[in-house]
Formats: structure tokens, sequence, C-alpha cells
């Protein structure tokens, strides 16, 4: 493990440090883990949302270097999580409201039974061997994300299975036999931990050879430069930052706080905009009722701002 894994490397952009993690192992004790966990976070001011389940953790945090190493420190200190690794990048304000600790069935979920990482998955590709895999025509690239991601950034060619959640994905697989067309299988998704599952679903559907992002969309865009890149919009990220370019500088794109869809600059241009109330993506589908409900949600959240604070709907 290099010392950046273990350390949070100090930067000048954002005074805040966010770190997107997860780790396959097992992990019969989860339930028992939440409330330590949940405690350290608190202690050292760190936001986000952790998820813990059998197979292991998955999630984002935010807070001050400090903050964020003494909470990596504690995983770290757990033998199940010893070889935990993270991702960094900054923010420059706070982009989380709270910390949440949570116990689920999956850390990442896909519905599909037996699935299991360490025993099975796929190829890891550097980022800097990426764009020659990609660039292949014997090779399709598959984006796992879902529709609402996909729609502010993908990779040059990469197939879009417009999917709502993760968990249409596997029923995509199946429907598409073309799939089986090229020799091999190159798969993205934001930080890693859906392509652990998605390949691992792959190899247990008959696929040989197939490959996935080591570090994600995020690793790519830390390490590869824009000239270079092959990467064509923004990646989404869930968090108030909403999206991250290249360097994992933030993103122009805001939140649909109707919808929770990604929203470009020219989107709130738009006359079907209405901040907090409907966007260019759900207008049609929200009835007035609807509206007026969100109106006044609206307004608790511009008052808050107004004293300073944020509002825990916003």
């Amino acid at each position: 493990m290099t010392d950046m894994l273990k350390t949070p490397r100090a930067e000048t952009r954002g005074p805040f440090l966010v770190a997107a993690l997860y780790h396959f192992v097992s992990f019969p004790r989860f339930a028992d883990f939440r409330e330590p966990l949940q405690a350290v976070c608190d202690a050292n001011g760190v936001r986000g949302t952790l998820l813990v389940a059998h197979e292991g953790i998955n999630g984002t945090i935010a807070g001050t270097d400090e903050g964020i190493a003494a909470v990596l420190a504690f995983l770290r200190a757990q033998p199940e999580f010893a070889r935990l690794e993270h991702k960094e990048s900054r923010a420059s304000a706070m982009p989380f409201l709270r910390m949440k600790v949570r116990l689920k069935k999956e850390i990442v979920t896909m519905g599909v039974e037996n699935i299991d990482p360490n025993r099975v998955v796929g190829t890891y590709v550097e980022p800097k061997d990426w764009n020659a895999l990609i660039s292949d025509p014997e090779t399709l690239v598959i984006d796992t994300r879902n529709d609402y991601e996909t729609a502010i950034g993908l990779f040059r060619g990469a197939v879009d299975p417009k999917t709502r959640t993760f968990r249409e994905f596997p029923d995509w697989v199946r429907s598409n036999g073309g799939l089986h067309d090229k020799p091999r299988i190159a798969m993205y998704c934001t930080g890693g931990i859906r392509c652990e599952k998605a390949t691992a679903f792959m190899k247990e559907q008959g696929f040989d050879e197939v490959y996935h992002l080591k570090g994600g969309i995020l690793k790519y865009l830390e390490e590869i430069p824009a000239e270079e890149s092959l990467w064509d919009g923004a990646c989404f990220v869930f968090d108030e930052r909403v999206s991250v370019t290249h360097g994992l500088q933030e993103g122009e794109h805001t939140l649909c706080h109707a919808c929770r869809q990604p929203l470009t600059p020219e989107d709130l241009l738009s006359p079907l905009h209405e901040e907090g109330v409907s966007c260019v993506h759900c207008h049609a589908t929200r009835t007035e009722e609807d509206r007026e409900r969100y109106r006044e949600r609206q307004k608790q959240i511009t008052l808050a701002r107004k004293r300073g604070e944020r509002h825990l709907g916003s």
C-alpha cells in the first residue's frame, strides 16, 4: 500500500477532503460495527454516508484532512479493512449535511444472489492503460452507471444501458445477446465498486475476457491529463458538488431537488426550471399539488439560507 493510501495528501483546492472508499470482504460482525464507526466519524467532524454489510463497506465521507485521516486509520485498524483503499478529491464547501452509517444487505445493490467479487472478478486495468483498451475495435465498452449519471458524461464509444438502478443491469445483460459479439468487454463506473459486482456477474454469465477500470472514472480523471483523455463531459458524484471534471475539479452542474437529476447551466435558463420545484427533466411528470409541496419546502430552505443555516431538506 502506498503512502497516499495511508494518509490523505494535502492540496490547496478546497478546504474539505472527500474520501470515496469501498472494500469487499467477509464481515459477519457488520451490525455491531455501526455504532463505533458512527461515533468515530462524529468525534472527528466527518460527514457523509457509509454502508456496512456482510460483504464489506462502501461510501463517501468528507471533513478536514485530520478528521478523514482519523476515520481511515480507525477503519484500517480493523483486520477486515487493513487493505482498504480510498480515492481523494477536494470540495470548496462541506458536501454533506450529516453523517450516516447504515446497515445494508449489500454495499452496492445488484439483487443477484451469490455474486462474490472475492471469488471471481474481472481483470483490473490501470487508468494509464485504459485508453488503449477501449480504443481497440475488438473491445465492447459498457458504462454500468444509471441513466441520470450517464446523461452528463461517458467514455467515448461506450454503450449506455440506460438503467434507472443497478438492479436493472443483470436483466439488461441477459436480454442483450449481442454482447457476446466482441471478444472482450471493458466496464467502468464512478469509483469502481459497481464494476466489482458487474464483472463478477459477467464472468458468471460465461464472458471470458472482462476488464474494469481500476479506481473508476474518479481515478481516471485524477491521473489522465485532459488533452489525453477519452472522457467526454463530467462525472456525477453523490454529494452536493453534483459533478467533477478532469483533475477532480468541481463541475458546473447543480441538482434539481424535485427529481434529483443533474442540471447544466443551460437547464437553469429553461422556463420549466423553478428552483427546488421543477426542471426540464421532471416538469411534465409532476402534478401541481407536487409543485406546491416543493415550493413550501423551497421556502423553508430559502429562509434557512438567509439565517446562515442549511435546511436538512435541501
